[in-house]
């Protein structure tokens, strides 16, 4: 093996294929990234064996093609403490890599290149392309509500559904719900459920451009989602389990709708979670006549309160919430205005954005 390339090339792959590297494995391999350089490409994949990452680039001069797996991290801080717009060659001598730049020169240890595990997919059941906005936006609409280290483990994934034609991202942790969905596919995957792990979701949102001019393919098999994203590809294993039937959990009843500016209300709602109890984080809410009011204390008696302007002419409503849950659902809208729907205190809250019609949140109420 033995190649050159511009340090900016390089380091662009490593900062994306690195991340998936975990810092304690069991197996050495999974410490390292496999290099592959032939036909004028150069390859690095990184993988924990949950998700696995692999860049691509061309801008590589190639000599002598080969294969090896050397430390991950050691090639990116080596990478990063180079000057810019430097060349960084490398060969193999015996079983070290050694990496140069001008009057620097490094040898790395290596493992065999047939160590390293590769992930098969098997059987592509499912094949959709959208753009990559529209990827990232149905993500960062919806991931927020996955739980995290929940025993029922489905719980902390996101449910991507097809069904009538329709592609659906779904996410939820038992007290919380984000659903968002697009309705524009150039063809009907027929109806499939596949729940893609909390790590995977975070790689994708990491590597995936809020770019319409990019395209991105997403492939499902039985036991795995491939996503190919430009020059990078992202394969992760998918939760083995049946999604709870989320639509039974949206609230459709609700009579009291009240609807008002949604960065004030998040804004007021911040400064109020200031002096809410830190374990509990619970805010309550009075929703009358043209406003909504905020309350919140804590054990050491320290209280906050804010009121603002709102539509509403229903009944009085006392209700309390988890005000993160409130926060980050209010986060997740793009428009200037929300919509809460309430039916009684003791019922969930459904949360939509008026300039988003294939958005929809909801949140479980807390006993005051």
């Amino acid at each position: 093996m033995k190649f050159s390339i511009d340090r900016e090339a390089l380091l662009d792959l490593l900062q994306a294929v690195t991340n998936v590297v975990e810092r304690r494995q069991t197996l050495p391999v999974l410490s390292n990234l496999l290099l592959v350089v032939e036909s004028g490409r150069l390859s690095l994949t990184g993988t924990d064996q949950e998700v696995e990452l692999r860049g691509e680039t061309s801008e590589v001069s190639c000599e002598q093609p080969g294969e090896v797996t050397v430390p991950a991290r050691k090639l990116l801080d080596i990478c990063r403490s180079l000057p810019e717009r430097a060349s960084i060659a490398f060969h193999l001598d015996g079983n070290r890599l050694v990496v140069g730049s001008g009057r620097f020169k490094s040898h790395l240890a290596t493992l065999p290149a047939e160590d390293f595990p590769s992930v098969v997919i098997g059987q592509v059941a499912v094949e959709i392309s959208l753009a990559a906005k529209v990827l990232i936006g149905l993500l960062e609409k919806t991931s927020f509500a996955m739980a995290q280290q929940d025993v029922r483990y489905f719980f902390n994934g996101l449910l991507i559904e097809t069904a009538d034609g329709e592609l659906r991202f779904v996410a939820t942790n038992g007290q919380r719900l984000g659903t968002s969905r697009y309705t524009e596919l150039e063809a009907d995957p027929g109806s499939h459920q596949f729940i893609v792990p909390r790590k995977g979701v975070s790689e994708l949102i990491r590597i995936i451009p809020d770019d319409d001019a990019v395209t991105v393919t997403l492939r499902f098999s039985q036991n795995h989602l491939q996503v190919a994203c430009a020059r990078v590809v992202l394969t992760t294993k998918l939760i083995d389990a049946t999604y709870p039937d989320y639509q039974r959990a949206i609230p459709e009843a609700g009579d009291k709708v009240l609807e008002g500016d949604r960065t004030e209300i998040k804004e007021a709602l911040g400064r109020t979670a200031i002096l809410s109890n830190e374990m509990y984080r619970n805010v309550r809410l009075l929703v009358e006549a043209g406003k909504l009011e905020m309350h919140s204390n804590n054990p050491l008696q320290e209280e906050a309160e804010e009121a603002v302007n709102a539509v509403y002419d229903g009944e009085r409503l006392e209700i309390g919430f988890n005000v993160g849950y409130l926060i980050d659902a209010l986060s997740a809208m793009r428009g200037s205005r929300v919509r809460m729907v309430f039916s009684d205190a003791n019922n969930a809250c459904l949360l939509t954005d008026p300039d988003d019609i294939n958005s929809r949140y909801v949140i479980s109420p807390m006993i005051l």
